[in-house]
């Protein structure tokens, strides 16, 4: 494994929810680069499981014009720079992208749902009724979809 790399989205997400921890469980450690650690310093608590990584390279064209925020900029480019084995992101345009450019992406959602068919929670439902509280934005069909997935449908 060379890494995963996370932009704040998801971080900020899974910390509001007191699901923070479900990173480390899944990846064991996380890799952000300094615009990410910037985005999160006043919202995430700094885990040792969370590195910063700085990039050694400039960011690509095709990323600069991409109109992505920086952190998601910088997590693309570092996830590429490392060759990493997953990218967790949300923002759409930034998940387009990084899927373009060949990179494994992975979601809050995703994350949910790999945490409960591992066993490290029992129900996602309760979780995305407690991100839609926190006015994250998810579409109610991909919710639904992805709840049927892990055996949640509504009856």
């Amino acid at each position: 494994m060379t890494g995963v790399v996370a932009d704040a989205s998801p971080l900020i997400a899974l910390h509001q929810i007191g699901q923070l921890q479900l990173l480390q469980a899944l990846f064991a450690s996380l890799l952000i680069p300094p615009a990410v650690a910037n985005e999160i310093a006043p919202a995430v608590p700094s885990q040792p499981w969370m590195v910063g990584r700085s990039l050694t390279q400039p960011i690509a064209p095709v990323i600069l014009g991409a109109s992505l925020g920086a952190g998601e900029s910088e997590a693309i480019s570092l996830a590429l720079e490392i060759r990493a084995d997953r990218l967790v992101v949300d923002e759409k345009g930034a998940r387009r992208l990084a899927e373009a450019v060949g990179l494994n992406v992975i979601g809050t959602l995703g994350i949910l749902l790999a945490a409960k068919r591992k066993g490290l929670i029992p129900a996602v439902r309760p979780q995305v009724e407690a991100l839609l509280a926190k006015h994250f934005w998810i579409s109610p069909q991909l919710a639904e979809r992805a709840l049927a997935d892990v055996g949640e449908a509504k009856p």
